[in-house]
């Protein structure tokens, strides 16, 4: 009778390749990716693109993120100036 504890495990080893979008992103990257979000019109394209794009992981979830800070902010300046521009045409409207 065979010994059940010996079991051969020829062929178990796993040969997985590093999947490229979940590395970690290079300092060299993160400081294109910075730039290219200071240039004005071409960072809502790039962040659109990066964040439901099929790329690297951090890149995504930075994106994501990033997008929606500016859509408050926008948000928030847009009540901001229609606040003072409603408060202009009041004090202006009392001189007449």
């Amino acid at each position: 009778m065979e010994n059940d504890n010996n079991v051969s495990y020829q062929g178990s080893q796993n040969f997985t390749q590093a999947d490229p979008n979940k590395s970690v992103m290079t300092m060299g990257e993160w400081v294109v990716t910075l730039i290219i979000t200071m240039i004005p019109c071409v960072d809502i394209i790039m962040l659109l693109i990066w964040a439901f794009g099929n790329g690297n992981e951090n890149r995504k979830n930075f994106s994501r993120a990033f997008l929606i800070v500016k859509a408050v902010a926008v948000v928030l300046f847009v009540i901001l100036y229609l606040t003072i521009f409603a408060s202009l045409i009041a004090a202006a409207g009392s001189y007449y």
